[in-house]
């Protein structure tokens, strides 16, 4: 009892006591050693594996192999299903941060290299892609899934739907950032990917607090609208007034010569975390503050916005390629070992008819050929956002929840598979396509 190292607790027990809860100390050190030791060698792998991609990153962009694909297969192999050298889990802490954290960072730099120029010259297809096309969507996948998993309650069906609506920025960003594809076409998709997943948050809280029953079905519309326009316009709000603030200091300060050059780099990475985490904290859409605030930023920033993005992006870059590999770590082999044949229909489906019709009928009446409707239609990716979704629902323990995360896990890896593989390919052909039109 007088040893100096043994923990005050410990002291003032009997002889058989302390021994008791000396060794229950003991015991509890060599797990949080364990567990530490378990946390470096996740870190010590990712670390190595972001070095090496690295190395042949130029070459591999050139190729229809993505970076989202090379690290999930890496995640998959490395992880507790097949070599056991990673231990991540598919948990909050695991997914949830990381996959939000990329998502802001990635919706912000897409949004501030956005051409506004051209963007402004053809804002009628994003606008009806985000008022026409995302519901039409949400609503054709509740009826695809009322169909293939009739056990499904419809509240659960609908959040289904809901989780795989909103494309992903950077899987995309092979489309979006490819100077083959026309700007129109690759501003419209940024748009549309930077915008949806804000605009799904408060449809799946809502559906979320129905299936949860923490609401009466009556005041279901009401609580809907009242998410929407809170999670909507806090997020364009805040997004906006803290970015014009940032701005407006770093401008002043700047002028004064009171910022080094090897911390102003920092500065487009502290931007958007404050814009997620404070629209966030305040009950607004995170990913909507962000973009609104990368689109301001682009737009007051001006010519000098591309030196300034550069450690944004490759942090975004960076911290999406950990997320692949703490997904395919967690979860892929997961989805693929409760592959059931309406999980496989239902996500081809959700790919395909379920997203390219509501894009065609939209799109009609614009003056689009055919290939432009199937080019648009095709690249809508899902990824980190239905990530971030599916740790809502899974965390919402629902009766059907862990149904409705591998559907959602099984969807995302066959998009990354068709979408990874071909979008390099299609931009090229699509390219060719379009380039007598163009002149």
């Amino acid at each position: 009892q007088s040893a100096t190292n043994v923990p005050a607790c410990l002291k003032g027990h009997g002889a058989q006591g302390a021994v008791g809860l000396l060794e229950l100390w003991a015991g509890c050190r060599q797990v949080g050693h364990a567990a530490m030791r378990d946390g470096y060698l996740d870190l010590a792998i990712i670390a190595i594996l972001v070095y090496l991609y690295s190395l042949v990153s130029a070459r591999l962009r050139s190729s229809p192999i993505s970076g989202a694909l090379v690290f999930l297969i890496l995640g998959v192999l490395l992880g507790p299903s097949v070599l056991g050298w990673l231990s991540i889990r598919p948990t909050s802490e695991n997914l949830k941060v990381i996959a939000e954290l990329t998502l802001s960072l990635i919706l912000f730099t897409d949004a501030a290299n956005a051409n506004l120029s051209v963007l402004r010259r053809n804002t009628r297809l994003p606008v009806r892609l985000l008022t026409l096309g995302l519901p039409l969507t949400i609503l054709l996948g509740v009826v695809v899934g009322a169909v293939l998993f009739p056990d499904l309650q419809l509240v659960e069906v609908a959040i289904l739907s809901v989780v795989l609506a909103p494309t992903d920025a950077a899987l995309g960003q092979p489309v979006v950032s490819n100077p083959l594809v026309p700007a129109a076409i690759r501003e419209d998709l940024s748009v549309e990917s930077g915008l949806n997943d804000g605009i799904c948050v408060p449809l799946l809280l809502a559906l979320l607090a129905m299936a949860g029953q923490v609401v009466p079905g009556g005041d279901a519309p009401s609580l809907l609208g009242v998410l929407f326009v809170q999670q909507l316009g806090f997020g364009l709000l805040l997004g906006g007034t803290i970015t014009f603030a940032a701005v407006w200091g770093r401008d002043r300060c700047r002028e004064r010569s009171w910022i080094s050059d090897d911390w102003q780099p920092l500065l487009a990475i502290a931007l958007p975390l404050t814009c997620f985490a404070v629209a966030q904290e305040l009950g607004g859409s995170g990913f909507i503050a962000c973009f609104t605030g990368g689109l301001l930023y682009g737009a007051v920033t001006g010519r000098s916005k591309a030196e300034e993005l550069v450690a944004a992006e490759a942090t975004g870059d960076s911290l999406s390629l950990v997320t692949w590999v703490a997904f395919g770590s967690a979860s892929a082999v997961v989805a693929v070992s409760q592959l059931s044949w309406n999980t496989l229909a239902y996500a081809v489906l959700s790919l395909t008819v379920v997203r390219m019709v509501p894009v065609a009928l939209v799109m009609g009446g614009m003056g689009r050929d055919l290939p432009t409707k199937l080019f648009v239609g095709w690249f809508g990716p899902r990824g980190l956002a239905s990530i971030v979704f599916a740790v809502l629902v899974l965390d919402a323990a629902l009766p059907h929840g862990r149904q409705i995360v591998s559907v959602v896990t099984f969807t995302i890896l066959l998009s990354i598979l068709a979408h990874g593989l071909s979008a390099s390919p299609l931009a090229g052909r699509y390219s060719a396509w379009m380039k007598p039109y163009c002149g």
